[in-house]
């Protein structure tokens, strides 16, 4: 049998693919991969043995541990600079994720010895994610500039910079027949239809479908701050969510709870709801899918950006767009051919009178 707590600094979580990862993540050290599955020798071995690397690196007097001018100098001071600490903290648990991922292997590089030819190899290496390549390099670019605001380097040379050409759309967006199938699976009661229902009918981040209660719900509306962004959305109560809300308990702090009566964290949830589709038959979707479905929806529905903003929270137009971009263009197509064969009525209507030729 498994022990019940997880080993100290130990962090699991499955990557979008559905693929389990596992870390040892000690605040302030480089995260080390560890084999798995969890508990298993290799991983037990791996470990121990992290965990004695990283004793002897804290042991180290820091001078030792970070060298002036390079990534972890930087990194030390970026995250510890207003430009850092004013984000969510979810986005800044995004961006360690990335910039920590980076710096594993380069903790000691000079940042003055950083080139775009270095970077360019890195992002190659990375064809088969480019959506993760992006990102890197995204976060990299701000790092960069961070670099130069403080005089470690004298301009970014990342600036201008284009990254990898994305064709897939990120992650699947559920459609009506995936969202019936699941329907028919998981009934209302139950809580996979809550949290599918909840998810889909505010169109929010799992980060936030998570921290939804009976507290955020006054009258027909729910209202929510969202942790990404700090904007509060304020968004009618649809009559199908009413429906599924009606049966849900009033005895927790939030909707959605473990079998322990607690809280989802938002990994936990997005892995919890991964089993409940796969039991649909449905490994193809996911909870931020229902974020994506909502916002098609809308568009579908003849909402303009801002209207479909409103409900979701986006701070930008361009990434409501990427969402709904099928929608609209099927919206467009429909108008389109209705305003087509409204004008061959109205020409078949008013035929052209035929003037006699008769002679005179």
């Amino acid at each position: 049998m498994p022990p019940h707590k997880r080993p100290q600094y130990v962090h699991v979580y499955r990557d979008r693919h559905g693929k389990e990862r596992i870390y040892f993540n000690r605040p302030d050290l480089p995260k080390v991969a560890l084999p798995g599955p969890l508990y298993c020798e290799a991983f037990w071995i791996a470990y121990h043995k992290a965990r004695e690397g990283a004793a002897e690196q804290m042991e180290r007097p820091a001078s030792s541990r970070i060298v002036p001018g390079s990534f972890a100098d930087l990194l030390r001071r970026y995250y510890a600079a207003p430009a850092f600490l004013n984000l969510s903290q979810a986005t800044q648990r995004n961006y360690r994720r990335l910039l920590d991922g980076f710096a594993e292997t380069r903790r000691d590089w000079p940042v003055s010895g950083l080139k775009r030819v270095h970077v360019n190899g890195i992002i190659g290496k990375m064809q088969d994610r480019p959506q993760a390549a992006n990102s890197l390099l995204k976060r990299l670019k701000t790092l960069m500039s961070f670099a130069a605001d403080i005089d470690m380097i004298p301009t970014n040379p990342l600036m201008g910079m284009r990254g990898l050409k994305v064709v897939s759309d990120g992650f699947h967006t559920w459609t009506e027949e995936e969202i019936a199938a699941y329907e028919a699976k998981h009934p209302i009661g139950s809580l996979a239809r809550l949290a599918m229902t909840l998810m889909l009918y505010t169109g929010q981040r799992r980060s936030d479908a998570v921290k939804m209660g009976w507290q955020h719900v006054k009258g027909d509306r729910i209202a929510v701050r969202q942790q990404k962004t700090n904007a509060i959305v304020n968004i009618p109560i649809h009559p199908e969510l009413k429906r599924v809300l009606d049966g849900t308990p009033r005895d927790n702090m939030t909707f959605l709870v473990t079998a322990y009566g607690k809280p989802f964290t938002s990994n936990g949830f997005g892995n919890w709801m991964r089993d409940r589709c796969d039991e649909a038959g449905l490994p193809q979707c996911s909870s931020h899918g229902l974020r994506k479905a909502m916002a098609t929806r809308l568009a579908e529905a003849g909402c303009t950006i801002n209207e479909i903003m409103s409900i979701t929270g986006h701070t930008t137009e361009a990434e409501v767009i990427r969402y709904t971009k099928k929608a609209q263009k099927t919206v467009l197509a429909d108008n389109a051919m209705m305003n087509l064969q409204g004008a061959a009525k109205r020409k078949s209507a008013n035929p052209v009178r035929k003037v006699s030729k008769s002679k005179g």
